[in-house]
C-alpha cells in the first residue's frame, strides 16, 4: 500500500486530537505544558483550547491550578459529563453492557448470560434489549451518546464489520454485525476483537495510561492480546494482530482448532483448567478440597471453583493455575522479545482473584530471560478493571476513534 500525503483539514483534526489527548491522558494540565509536550506553538494550542471549551468537551479548573514555578496557570480537564460512550462485549459465555462517561469511568454495567447455541438472528434483539435498559438505567440522553462499541471474539473483518467463523460460534460465517446493530439500535457502531479493546480500555483509563508501548493479554473464554505501539493501536496487515494465545508452546501439545499445536489457549484457556483438574483429581493425585465436591458431581467442579480453591492455597489447584501462568510467561518473553515492549497487562474474566498468581509468573519470567534485561526490565500489571475490561475497553472503542489521534487517519487518501 503505498503512503499517502494529507491536507490542512485533516492536520486540524489531528493536532485537535494531538491536544484532547494530552487532556485526557494528565487530567489537569495547563495550555503551556500541552505545547511543550506537543510541539504545536501555544498560539495553536489555545485556538484548539478555546474551540473544545466551546464545545463543552474541555473545562478549566480554576480551584486547582497548574504551577512549575512562576505564576500558577489554569488547569484543563475532560468534562465528563459532556458524553457518553455504550459498550457490548459478546462472549460466547456472557453478554455484558457497560456505559461509561469521557474518562472511560463506567457508570452502569449489566450482565447476562449467552444463550447457548444462539445464532446471529437471535444476538442482535437480545443486544438491543441490553443496550437499552442500561442507558436506562444510567438515565442518559439519547443526545449525549457518541456511539456503540461491539467488542467480540476474531477473528473478524473491521473493514467490512464482519465477524469471521469465531471457533466457539458455530454457524458464524462472515456475520454482518456491525451493520446488524448499527439497524438494530439506531446507533453508530464500532467493531473490534475483544483483546485489542480491552488493550484500548487499558489506554484510556487503565493500567496502559500514558505508556507509549505496551502489550495487554486477555484471559476470557479464549486467549487473546492486544499491542498499543508508540500510543497507537498496531492491528496489522489484516488487523487482526495480537493472537498470543495461538503462540506454540508444546510442540507435542494438544491439536488446536487453528493448526498448531500445543497452543496457549489451549492449554490455559478455562476448559482447558477444568479438563487438566478433572484429570489429576480422576488419577487421585493428591489432596485436595475439590476431591469431595468431584466425586459428587464433577460438573460443580467448574473453572470459578478452582479459582477459588487456588486462592485458598489448595495444592492440586494451585499446581494446576501455576502451570498455565508459566506458559503465559513464556509467551510474555515472546513478546517482549519480538516488539519490546514498556509493559504487559494482563487481565479479563478468567484470571479474576487468581492475576497475582499469573503476574508473579510473568514478571519472574520477565526479569531472567528477555534479551534486553540488562538494559531495562519490562513492567508487568494487573489490570485494574478486572472482568470489567472488554466491556469497558468496548465503550473506549468509541471514545478513542473519537477523540484520540489516529496516523491512520491522518494518512488515509
Amino acid at each position: 500500500m503505498r503512503q499517502a500525503g494529507t491536507n490542512l483539514p485533516k492536520v486540524g483534526r489531528y493536532n485537535r486530537a494531538v491536544v484532547l489527548d494530552q487532556i485526557q491522558l494528565r487530567d489537569g494540565i495547563s495550555r503551556v505544558e500541552i505545547a511543550q509536550r506537543t510541539g504545536l506553538t501555544p498560539q495553536s494550542v489555545s485556538g484548539i483550547v478555546r474551540r473544545l471549551l466551546d464545545e463543552g468537551i474541555v473545562r478549566e479548573d480554576h480551584a486547582n491550578r497548574v504551577s512549575r514555578g512562576g505564576k500558577p496557570r489554569v488547569a484543563l480537564r475532560i468534562n465528563a459529563e459532556a458524553g457518553s460512550a455504550v459498550g457490548v462485549h459478546f462472549d460466547p459465555v456472557e453478554l455484558t453492557c457497560a456505559v461509561v462517561d469521557l474518562l472511560g469511568q463506567p457508570r452502569v454495567v449489566k450482565r447476562r448470560p449467552t444463550p447457548p447455541g444462539i445464532d446471529p438472528a437471535q444476538v442482535v434483539p437480545a443486544i438491543t434489549e441490553l443496550v437499552a435498559d442500561v442507558l436506562k438505567e444510567a438515565a442518559v440522553p439519547p443526545s449525549q451518546v457518541l456511539g456503540l462499541g461491539l467488542a467480540t471474539p476474531g477473528p473478524i473483518d473491521q473493514n467490512r464489520g464482519l465477524v469471521v467463523s469465531p471457533p466457539q460460534l458455530a454457524h458464524w460465517t462472515r456475520v454482518p454485525l456491525q451493520q446488524m446493530l448499527r439497524e438494530g439500535t439506531g446507533l453508530p457502531v464500532t467493531l473490534d476483537n475483544d483483546a485489542t479493546a480491552a488493550a484500548v480500555g487499558e489506554r484510556w483509563s487503565g493500567a496502559g495510561r500514558g505508556v507509549a508501548n505496551f502489550a495487554y493479554f486477555f484471559f476470557g473464554t479464549g486467549i487473546g492480546g492486544g499491542l498499543i505501539l508508540n500510543h497507537q493501536v498496531y492491528r496489522g496487515g489484516s488487523l487482526n494482530a495480537g493472537e498470543f494465545g495461538h503462540s506454540s508452546v508444546l510442540a507435542d501439545g494438544p491439536e488446536c482448532y487453528c493448526g498448531n499445536r500445543g497452543c496457549l489457549e489451549g492449554l490455559v484457556n478455562p476448559s482447558a483448567i477444568v479438563t487438566e483438574v478433572h484429570r489429576r483429581l480422576a488419577q487421585g493425585d493428591g489432596a485436595s478440597v475439590l476431591r469431595e465436591p468431584f466425586e459428587r458431581d464433577p460438573s460443580s467442579v467448574d473453572h470459578a471453583a478452582i479459582r477459588g480453591a487456588a486462592v485458598a492455597g489448595d495444592p492440586l489447584a494451585t499446581a494446576v493455575i501455576d502451570e498455565a501462568a508459566r506458559h503465559v510467561a513464556s509467551v510474555a518473553v515472546n513478546v517482549a522479545n519480538f516488539v519490546d515492549v514498556d509493559l504487559i497487562v494482563l487481565g479479563g474474566h478468567g484470571i479474576e482473584h487468581v492475576e497475582k498468581r499469573y503476574v508473579d509468573a510473568v514478571a519472574a519470567a520477565l526479569a531472567t530471560r528477555p534479551l534486553a534485561r540488562h538494559i531495562r526490565i519490562v513492567d508487568v500489571a494487573p489490570s485494574p478493571l478486572g472482568a470489567d475490561a472488554a466491556v469497558v475497553g468496548s465503550a473506549a472503542l468509541v471514545l478513542h476513534a473519537t477523540y484520540s489521534p489516529q496516523l491512520s487517519a491522518l494518512l488515509a487518501d
